[in-house]
């Protein structure tokens, strides 16, 4: 089944329920993987897809349309893919690639590391890294075997590290109440000691040149508001949102790099103002959980923050007319 078909008519009709469940079902995922989703990022000779970047985007739209639990669960995984397909562990990529693009494995990610300020440090033991930190955001715990770990070393490298998805006396998690998404398994994960051998160092660069590698790619996110926001429309009808919507769309698709932060602001700003229409359009019964118009609008709502920046919050902050007096 294609992505678009997929997203209408297995994902969509029970996302509403999804929504209310304490944890995502296990077998959402399963459907995915059995479609071959699970190995978009991955090269046809490594069992995946071979779908590009921007080729991707309208994947990830719709599957977020469909239900943005799922996608985002989802989504974590294919940064780990992309990481083993295009990094230097080929002893790594060799045992997991296959295994992770068919979703026989699954994976998530902690970004903690990437941060200006790391909140998670790895010190060198020998060969291996023992991570000390928190990572506040880590999403799908319960569903997927392995976490790839982000950590900055003492000479100021990022390094990454694929650890085991599971508590321990040196990793322990507190799950998040999310606003939206809370059946996403989202936890902050505490690292106290933790430590990973050199066989699964998935990579290693200097942190220096992460800000311009991480603003060139703020696209991959914005497909969530994209996708938020074709739902949206689509559930009120035909109105004037609908050019608006593709204006948006173009000037994201087109954006520049140095321009992506303003562009991603736009565009979860108005995803945000279409899931107010459409609880307009709706009528009271959009206020009464569980509704599709009054998920739409918390999931619109969390996406102002979801892998946001200080460039996109003071952009967003400035179209709502809250800059410093």
């Amino acid at each position: 089944m294609d992505a678009f078909a997929l997203a209408d008519e297995v994902l969509f009709p029970t996302a509403n329920e999804v929504d209310q469940l304490p944890l995502l079902p296990r077998e959402r995922l399963d459907r995915l993987a059995a479609d071959g989703w699970y190995g978009l990022a991955a090269l046809p000779e490594d069992g995946g897809l071979g779908v590009s970047l921007p080729e991707s985007y309208p994947i990830m739209a719709a599957f977020a349309g469909g239900c943005l639990t799922t996608t985002l669960v989802w989504m974590q995984h294919h940064g780990v893919v992309a990481s083993l397909a295009w990094g230097p562990n080929a002893d790594l990529r060799a045992e997991m690639l296959r295994p992770l693009a068919a979703g026989d494995k699954r994976a998530t990610v902690a970004f903690a590391g990437l941060l200006p300020t790391p909140l998670l440090r790895a010190e060198p033991d020998g060969d291996a890294w023992t991570i000390h930190g928190a990572a506040p955001w880590i999403s799908g715990w319960g569903l997927t075997d392995v976490v790839l770990v982000s950590a900055r070393t003492p000479d100021d490298d990022v390094v990454w590290l694929l650890a085991d998805a599971a508590e321990s006396d040196q990793l322990r998690v507190t799950p998040q109440r999310l606003l939206a998404l809370n059946a996403s398994g989202t936890v902050t994960a505490r690292f106290d000691g933790l430590t990973i051998g050199p066989e699964r160092v998935a990579n290693r660069f200097p942190y220096a040149g992460w800000p311009a590698t991480d603003q060139a790619g703020l696209r991959t996110n914005g497909s969530l508001a994209v996708g938020i926001a074709q739902r949206c429309c689509r559930l009120i009808g035909p109105t004037t949102l609908d050019a608006e919507l593709a204006a948006h769309l173009r000037t994201l698709d087109g954006a520049a790099p140095a321009d992506l932060p303003a562009t991603r602001a736009a565009m979860s700003a108005f995803a945000v103002r279409a899931a107010t229409a459409l609880v307009v359009h709706t009528g009271s019964s959009s206020v009464v959980a569980p509704s599709t118009a009054e998920r739409l609008l918390r999931e619109a709502t969390v996406l102002l923050v979801f892998a946001s920046r200080p460039s996109i919050r003071s952009a967003l902050l400035e179209g709502l007319g809250a800059t410093e007096a």
